[in-house]
């Protein structure tokens, strides 16, 4: 897997940049075993900074990911926005946060099967453009 490029989501970002974070420890070693830099939206980096906002380092720090090319954000323009909103008509019953649907979104675009995410609960339920579960890890 370590040559596969893989999402993340918002919880391990948080995880990562917070060392008192329940999960930093687990996510920290899981972001060894993967192929960098990771890829996510400035949606999820929006949700990350605000969870982070009482941490006076964590937003330099979460930017210096994308300044150190460990995370690069893909790109949602007007056109995402169609297949955004059928992803949250479709998953309406777990009431879908816009970033998880950014994600879906492109996992779906570039065909990425792996999220590195803490939101099992939601991201087992998502699935690819074929109908597949995605890979999540941890």
């Amino acid at each position: 897997m370590a040559s596969e490029r893989v999402l993340v989501d918002t919880g391990p970002l948080v995880a990562l940049l917070a060392d008192d974070d329940a999960e930093h420890d687990r996510c920290v070693e899981q972001s060894r075993t993967l192929a960098k830099p990771f890829l996510t939206t400035w949606l999820v980096l929006t949700e990350a900074a605000w969870l982070l906002r009482h941490k006076p380092e964590a937003i330099p720090n979460l930017l210096g990911l994308l300044e150190n090319g460990l995370v690069v954000c893909v790109e949602l323009d007007t056109s995402a926005v169609p297949a955004m909103s059928k992803l949250a008509r479709k998953y309406a019953d777990i009431s879908p946060q816009l970033a998880d649907l950014s994600l879906v979104y492109v996992a779906n675009r570039e065909q990425l099967p792996t999220v590195f995410t803490l939101d099992h609960r939601d991201f087992a339920i998502y699935r690819d453009q074929n109908g597949q579960p995605f890979r999540l890890v941890p």
